[in-house]
């Protein structure tokens, strides 16, 4: 069966890109090839604004290479739209011309607020942040937006990126001291003509190759454990931390960074430079990295034009849907199993032995949703595979620390293995925390078990607790033996945690 594919070609000041997206099983599409080639148009525009001959040649050179992989795909569904380098030269019409004629593709440019509109975009049907300041900083253009409510409140596009300030303010491949002060004055000078950035105090959410070169480069630096750069989070101290050691560098030294691409080795200071201003100027204690952008927000938008907003109503909720389709969960039981936890734990808190935060339910509906999901892998060993699944795969909408404690709870065997499996993360939490949700996948394992033949049978559960003992009352609707074997076998669990005898009734 042929598979349904979309195309998205990227032109901007510094590098061009194509990517594909693929519709996969679950109906959504995701990205299955991405092919880059750093073109630099913005050196090739004249100080008339003119975009030479020589740069033209290369803009097209490089669509003709993309052309070779768009036909041998067979795609048809391609966009291609262009950012700062061709939409600041005044012979853009002469561009678009000669694209359409040399090569496959009808070229769009975009305009400075579709830009930032379409970070914007990618941004809230990504992350779970309701409000932050967004900042795209490119090789010719630099795109700040702030959003309350996930809605657009603000947007403005900056005529400087990487790329120009690296020219403007730079003479040689490292930055002198003095060189480095009057990017900060004029940086600091242009965000201040904006009167909704200074003294905000919301996370700022960095977007494109720059700041996803500056989190590889944090993650390398500390050793982080976790696979992915989307919703990776800096806080302040460190981002200031991170220039000033890239700033103290020599060049060559720069080159051999780990996390850096090598193609940005001489524009990421002045890059780093723009996200440690504007944290200083909105006082934001957090940088949050989104590698969705652009490209995401065009693909958003072509994707839901049928429908009124073009803004996803619930970020996590699309991610756990899609997680359920492509690891073939059942979710009937799964939701069987996530309102019998949702039951116990509620039970436990009015009995005073669990205190539990709004977060805290929330992550007992998603660890209870998703538990056991590595046994679409092996069942023999799902609990292994569901912890790795979970842990290491992007979950739009969960941070990484929070992806964690979904893989500790979805992956629930006993003490031990929670143990081992929290092992390299145990700096993220307190013991109270690790005690807290150690329970948690106590109670989801039981409430699995008391689903352990998928017929739904359980309708209400209600909790007694004496001095040493508790008391379950479990009303089932069919006859309830294969499930009372399972819970006897791990009951066990959640006695040692609670420190309390487990007596489980069952009844009609």
């Amino acid at each position: 069966m042929e598979q349904e594919k979309y195309a998205i070609i990227d032109i901007g000041s510094n590098t061009i890109r194509l990517v594909i997206y693929t519709r996969d099983k679950s109906g959504r599409f995701s990205e299955s090839e991405n092919v880059k080639a750093v073109a630099r148009l913005r050196n090739y525009l004249t100080d008339d604004l003119t975009l030479s001959e020589e740069g033209i040649a290369v803009l097209i050179d490089t669509l003709k290479s993309f052309q070779e992989v768009t036909r041998h795909h067979q795609l048809e569904a391609i966009k291609c739209v262009a950012t700062a380098a061709v939409r600041q030269a005044k012979n853009q019409e002469a561009i678009i011309q000669r694209v359409g004629e040399e090569t496959d593709f009808t070229m769009r440019i975009l305009s400075e607020y579709e830009e930032a509109h379409y970070g914007y975009l990618a941004v809230v049907n990504s992350m779970s942040y309701k409000s932050g300041i967004t900042v795209d900083i490119g090789g010719g253009s630099t795109e700040l937006t702030v959003f309350e409510g996930r809605e657009l409140i603000h947007f403005h596009s900056f005529p400087f990126g990487a790329l120009s300030l690296k020219k403007q303010f730079i003479e040689g491949d490292t930055s002198k001291n003095s060189e480095l002060k009057a990017l900060r004055e004029f940086l600091e000078t242009q965000f201040l003509t904006l009167d909704w950035i200074e003294g905000k105090k919301l996370p700022l959410i960095g977007i494109g190759g720059s700041a996803r070169n500056l989190a590889q480069i944090h993650q390398e630096k500390i050793d982080y454990p976790l696979s992915g750069v989307h919703q990776y989070t800096m806080k302040r101290k460190e981002v200031e931390e991170i220039n000033k050691w890239l700033g103290s560098m020599k060049f060559d030294d720069l080159q051999r960074v780990e996390g850096l691409s090598s193609d940005r080795a001489d524009i990421i200071l002045p890059a780093v430079e723009v996200f440690n201003c504007l944290m200083e100027l909105i006082g934001s204690e957090l940088f949050a990295l989104s590698r969705k952008g652009l490209r995401d927000g065009v693909f958003y938008e072509e994707m839901t034009k049928d429908f009124e907003m073009p803004v996803f109503p619930n970020v996590i909720e699309e991610s756990f849907y899609d997680l359920a389709i492509d690891y073939d969960i059942n979710l009937t039981h799964a939701i069987h199993v996530t309102n019998s936890s949702l039951m116990i734990v509620r039970e436990l808190e009015e009995q005073g032995l669990l205190e539990l935060t709004e977060s805290d339910h929330q992550w007992v509906r998603l660890g209870s949703s998703m538990y056991n999901l590595g046994s679409y892998i092996d069942s023999e060993s799902s609990n292994q595979h569901t912890f790795y699944l979970l842990a290491n795969r992007t979950i739009d909408g969960l941070l990484h620390k929070e992806r964690i404690i979904v893989a500790l709870l979805a992956s629930y065997k006993n003490k031990n293995l929670f143990k081992r499996n929290a092992a390299l993360y145990e700096d993220w939490f307190t013991e109270e925390e690790l005690d807290k949700f150690n329970i948690i996948g106590a109670v989801i394992k039981f409430a699995y078990s008391l689903n352990a033949t998928k017929r739904d049978i359980v309708e209400d559960i209600q909790l007694e607790s004496q001095k040493e003992e508790l008391i379950f009352s479990i009303q089932c609707r069919e006859d309830w033996k294969p499930e009372q074997y399972q819970v006897e076998k791990q009951k066990k669990h959640l006695e040692k945690l609670l420190k309390k005898t487990i007596t489980v009734h069952f009844h009609e």
